[in-house]
């Protein structure tokens, strides 16, 4: 939500300071105002959403978590949603950063982290950066760990000339490529339509309204950051859920592998789901989270 000021025929955006954000100061002396939500009570959830979206996606699983008595706080990564939207900063690393941000400026401990495709490396890299002295359990869905792109030690992985092609159609035509993503986002067809077209506008409108750059830039960061070293340094309990019907993050490259290096984790396969299981398969979903945050 923005105010808007006019000085000398000059247009200046001023942030409402009723809005909940949290400030990132940066070695610069920059700073990165990272919007969020924080609802409900109870032990904590951290609900890290997907690409290009933002933390507009998690409606059905925030709604079903406060209820169940838990205490959701879902933020936009920089660059998407509501958060600022700086030049650089979409390396894992800075976005690991912004996390910590999140979770040491809400002095949050014994979190759950729940992380849905670009999101799960967000969970990983953070457990393998900064430990889990604050969380005690994780959650991948549909998620992009260990590694994407395809790799001599990761034949399952998909060719890089795919994502140049992500890329270039994003500095082509970005709305046109957010439609046909969409489309393959929830394993649309022509006689498959898993959701209404309402479904689809929202979030396209989600992913539109992110920064170019920042929609760019991702590609790379989900893509091509090798998450194995990170996975072998977890201990706390994890759930891994995917849908075999995923076209956008296929499960044989990510989900299946992770479960090998995770031999304790708990594994879920949803039949016929696409990559957009929070949708189409939300009561599934939220049954299993709200199980196994019941859990320890």
């Amino acid at each position: 939500m923005l105010l808007l000021s006019f000085v000398k025929n000059i247009i200046i955006e001023i942030k409402d300071p009723t809005m909940p954000y949290i400030k990132k100061n940066t070695d610069n002396s920059a700073s990165v105002n990272l919007y969020f939500e924080d609802l409900g009570s109870g032990k904590p959830v951290i609900l890290i959403h997907g690409w290009p979206v933002s933390h507009e996606m998690w409606e059905y699983q925030v709604t079903a978590l406060v209820n169940a008595g838990y205490r959701c706080i879902s933020y936009d990564r920089r660059g998407f949603g509501q958060s600022d939207k700086p030049w650089t900063g979409y390396d894992y690393d800075t976005l690991t950063d912004d996390l910590h941000e999140v979770i040491t400026a809400l002095d949050l401990t014994d979190v759950t982290l729940v992380g849905f495709s670009m999101g799960g490396g967000e969970v990983v890299r953070y457990l393998g950066r900064y430990g889990s002295s604050r969380v005690s359990k994780a959650v991948l869905v549909s998620s992009v760990v260990p590694l994407l792109v395809k790799t001599e030690d990761h034949e399952e992985g998909v060719p890089r000339e795919m994502f140049d092609e992500i890329i270039a159609n994003i500095h082509k035509d970005r709305p046109a490529f957010l439609t046909d993503f969409g489309k393959q986002f929830f394993s649309e067809g022509v006689l498959n339509k898993p959701v209404s077209p309402e479904i689809q506008n929202w979030m396209h409108h989600m992913a539109v309204i992110s920064s170019p750059k920042a929609t760019a830039d991702c590609v790379r960061s989900f893509s091509e950051t090798d998450l194995r070293t990170d996975l072998r340094n977890i201990t706390v309990p994890m759930m891994i859920i995917h849908g075999d019907d995923d076209k956008t993050v296929p499960i044989k490259a990510t989900s299946e592998i992770t479960s090998s290096m995770l031999p304790t984790a708990e594994y879920y396969i949803f039949e016929g789901a696409p990559h957009g299981l929070f949708i189409t398969n939300k009561d599934e979903l939220n049954n299993l989270l709200i199980n196994f945050l019941n859990k320890y």
